[in-house]
């Protein structure tokens, strides 16, 4: 009996491809709800432990200078070692921490157990990536990572109103305990999954021009070599920043739509919460539509993969700016910022494919960490931080405003990053990967 060769493009077989795909996808889902858990129990944690708005937003925080301080020592290991027992340990970590939150006794311990979170989520992202990028032809890259990415607003949705729900009823520490426990079960399951083969630092030199008859020859990068390709692409770095700029706007929002529907427009804190689950929940169209726009019109313009982030993080800032100038509490104010939620994150699928197709193939986890550390180290970390201190000071709906308008930089960013792609591309090395044994 012979054996069946995979679709062209695919290492697997494509059933098997969206089993691995699915289990991605959840591993995200349980990753942003234990991530995200924590915000709607800031009511209950300022009751009890007095915590200011600037403690609350440091809560999320930790997350993301965990990641920042992990994210690229992992993702060496990822590239060099191995993408599924990578994954499979990071995803044990952070639902062993998860659950270690609700024994903490004071805001110290409690961000400590959150700073461990990040820990486990440090080499996620980056391994998911390269797993993904591996598993489906490159022509539908940003598609499958935007439907991959639509698992973050959900799990960010799911992990506020579930993180109210269950402590309205049985008290905050047991929602950090129950959220805790998917994620483990399909962390345990991704260790039996099949990776592709660790693909060689290598780079192949024409000698003297193939016009000679001169033989290309293949050598190990150097290390210099290695941080000339991440610093010698202008696109790589310029999607880097504009990251960083989406990623304060969009985790500023959702830390603290819930507090401005509590405070600005004085809803319950259930309702508040669904309200802001409802404008994440939105935005899983833009995630698939983004990548879906960015690899249908890169077939006729090939900048598309950047283009695109830049359109949409136009449209992030002009809608959460003027949705909160208008009148609060209204129907055309909610609808606003529904749409606000799909361009929030439309940007992302391909602005993650262009850090997968700028670089090395032995290079995509690294890649994709060095993104991570500038998007949290300039965005995600200082979103909650420093909105929670302009609300300190000048209100939340000040901190809002403020929060919406740094949008505008990652549209310019993302645009002078699109003028550089092409050439960029053109200087990839070309690497076929194959599956393991």
């Amino acid at each position: 009996m012979t054996k069946t060769s995979p679709p062209e493009g695919y290492l697997f077989s494509k059933a098997y491809t969206a089993y691995v795909f699915v289990l991605l996808w959840l591993l995200y889902f349980f990753d942003y709800i234990d991530r995200m858990v924590v915000v709607s129990l800031f009511p209950f944690l300022k009751a009890e432990w007095g915590l200011t708005d600037a403690q609350c937003g440091a809560m999320v925080s930790a997350v993301y200078w965990a990641i920042i301080l992990f994210s690229f020592p992992v993702s060496i290991l990822i590239d060099r070692w191995s993408r599924k027992k990578s994954i499979g340990i990071m995803a044990v970590l952070w639902s062993v921490a998860t659950a270690a939150c609700a024994l903490t006794r004071n805001f110290g311990q409690l961000f400590a157990a959150r700073t461990a979170i990040g820990v486990g989520e440090a080499g996620y992202a980056p391994g998911g990536t390269a797993m993904i990028s591996a598993l489906y032809p490159e022509k539908r890259r940003a598609l499958m990572v935007g439907i991959w990415n639509a698992s973050i607003p959900i799990g960010m949705a799911a992990g506020i109103v579930l993180g109210g729900f269950i402590a309205s009823r049985w008290g905050w520490r047991h929602a950090f305990g129950i959220v805790a426990l998917p994620g483990l079960a399909v962390a345990l399951l991704f260790f039996f999954v099949k990776d592709y083969k660790t693909v060689g630092l290598e780079k192949t030199f024409d000698q003297g021009g193939a016009e000679k008859g001169a033989v290309p020859v293949t050598k190990k990068m150097s290390r210099a070599e290695i941080v000339r390709a991440i610093a010698g692409t202008p696109s790589l770095l310029m999607t880097y920043l504009g990251f960083a700029g989406m990623m304060f706007t969009s985790i500023s929002m959702s830390t603290f739509l819930p507090t401005y529907f509590q405070r600005v427009q004085g809803f319950p804190l259930q309702k508040a919460t669904l309200l802001a689950s409802g404008i994440m929940l939105t935005s899983i169209v833009g995630s698939p539509l983004g990548g879906w726009i960015a690899d249908m019109w890169m077939r006729k313009r090939v900048q598309a993969r950047l283009l695109v982030p830049s359109i949409s993080a136009l449209c992030t800032a002009a809608l959460f700016l003027g949705g909160f100038h208008l009148p609060s509490g209204g129907m055309v104010q909610y609808g606003i910022f529904l749409l606000a939620g799909i361009a929030s994150i439309a940007w992302a699928s391909s602005a993650i494919a262009v850090t997968q197709d700028v670089v090395h193939p032995g290079l995509r986890a690294v890649s994709y960490a060095l993104c991570v550390i500038v998007q949290n180290l300039l965005g995600s970390s200082l979103g909650p931080v420093v909105t929670g201190a302009f609300s300190d000071r000048l209100g939340i709906l000040t901190a809002m405003k403020i929060a919406s308008a740094m949008a505008l930089l990652s549209c310019i960013l993302f645009y002078v990053g699109s003028r550089f792609y092409q050439r960029d591309l053109d200087k990839v090395e070309r690497v076929v990967l194959t599956p393991e044994s």
